[in-house]
């Protein structure tokens, strides 16, 4: 992973370091139970080089253990096998990678010698109080051969004191890249831009590099990654047309044509969402901003109770806002 860092950035400057992650199989995995065809993940695989994506997440390495593979997709698990199927030996320059969330895995068994294994990337998922057993993953994978991130989820939730002491565990690890994540959405880009200065300082101390990874609760997962991309955040992540739990993510496509980094084109992105996305919702598939969830998110609370809301057909919002109030 290239630790080169761009010093000051403007919305012209065009900057090397930065690499961008799909995260369309994995988020968007959460809305549908990872319930995509291999048609959907091998075109996307291919959309994915075209458009010059330096990174795609496959999905999660889960336990079998503690879910049960009948009620997902293969790409809650992400075997050997699976990947294989859709990109082969992976001759290409698109990295692969998986996440794998602290004690909802086993690791030791599920995650393969680097060599053995199609995968370049596994990206560790904690809450800010696993963070000793996010280290204790880190230095497995470290040692089995792969590149490692981390991200910490809910910090809107984590008192300052605490997340920068976390950062600076993490900073002591093996981890190549630290994500600053706004997993509720609640973040405004004033927000980031001070978040983003910190985990930068840090990360960059150690050698290390920095991601971002928003939600879009108030339609500001794009702005607020263009704030984190500017404070020298260089590992960018998106899904197409934001598909992911909720109110989604960054859009893909909308990062792509941003970027001035000429290899990539966004062209390729949106004709997979002509061929993909446009039948997912006339299937039924529902995610992006709405109502309850820029409730959840203008008052930093988990998007679960909102997703209930839309599943059970409510529209009384004034209420349901209320509730969130009554949990504060």
């Amino acid at each position: 992973m290239d630790n080169m860092q761009c010093p000051k950035r403007t919305l012209m400057d065009y900057c090397p370091d930065i690499k961008v992650m799909d995260c369309t199989l994995r988020d968007g995995g959460l809305v549908n139970n990872f319930a995509f065809t291999d048609e959907f993940a091998k075109d996307l695989y291919k959309a994915n080089i075209k458009a010059g994506v330096d990174y795609m997440e496959f999905g999660y390495k889960a336990s079998k253990e503690l879910f049960d593979p009948k009620d997902y997709g293969k790409w809650k698990f992400c075997c050997e096998e699976d990947i294989r199927a859709i990109v082969g030996e992976n001759d290409s320059p698109l990295r692969i990678s998986v996440m794998a969330d602290v004690g909802r895995c086993d690791y030791q068994n599920d995650i393969l010698l680097a060599q053995d294994s199609v995968i370049d990337m596994v990206r560790v998922a904690t809450y800010i109080h696993q963070i000793p057993a996010a280290i204790k993953m880190i230095e497995d994978c470290k040692q089995k051969g792969y590149e490692v991130t981390v991200n910490i989820m809910a910090v809107s939730k984590v008192n300052t004191d605490d997340l920068y002491a976390g950062l600076e565990l993490l900073a002591r690890s093996s981890v190549d890249a630290i994500y600053l994540v706004d997993s509720f959405g609640s973040f405004y880009p004033e927000q980031i831009t001070k978040l983003a200065q910190k985990y930068v300082e840090v990360a960059n101390a150690s050698g290390k590099i920095v991601g971002m990874h928003a939600h879009n609760n108030q339609q500001l997962a794009f702005a607020n990654t263009i704030e984190a991309c500017r404070m020298g955040i260089s590992l960018l992540d998106a899904t197409v047309s934001g598909m992911g739990r909720g109110a989604g993510n960054c859009y893909l496509e909308s990062l792509l044509s941003f970027l001035k980094n000429p290899k990539y084109d966004e062209v390729p992105i949106i004709r997979f969402v002509e061929k993909h996305i446009l039948k997912l919702k006339e299937e039924g598939v529902v995610w992006g901003y709405d109502i309850p969830y820029l409730l959840t998110g203008i008052l930093n609370s988990h998007p679960s109770s909102a997703i209930k809301f839309i599943k059970d057909r409510r529209k009384d919002y004034c209420n349901f806002m209320q509730e969130l109030l009554d949990v504060e």
